[in-house]
């Protein structure tokens, strides 16, 4: 239960707070995005928060690999990191958990 438990309670709180914001949202979340990327020091957040995300990513999928997933396996979690950045990773992280948890009983 320890694996899974940090990565659970994340996904659960950031999520969370993430629906939250987006139901009180005032704009589009690709009205935000392009506002974000219209200045330089927020603009540098955003880069360096999908550089990260692509990192998590191409993690994502080596470990997939690894442990005899097909590649499609993976995309569900890529999709959701492209959109909503730590949220996929997280996912990941839980399943993967729950699947090794599975597996060893």
């Amino acid at each position: 239960m320890k694996s899974v438990a940090l990565p659970l309670i994340a996904l659960i709180a950031f999520a969370g707070y993430t629906v939250s914001v987006m139901l009180r949202a005032e704009q589009s979340l690709i009205d935000f995005g392009i506002s974000l990327m219209s200045r330089p020091d927020t603009a540098q957040v955003v880069i360096d928060l999908y550089l990260l995300a692509s990192l998590a990513g191409i993690c994502m999928y080596r470990d997939a690999r690894k442990r005899g997933q097909s590649r499609l396996s993976v995309a569900p979690y890529l999709l959701i990191t492209a959109i909503f950045v730590s949220i996929g990773p997280l996912l990941y992280l839980v399943v993967r958990s729950l699947q090794d948890r599975k597996l060893r009983a």
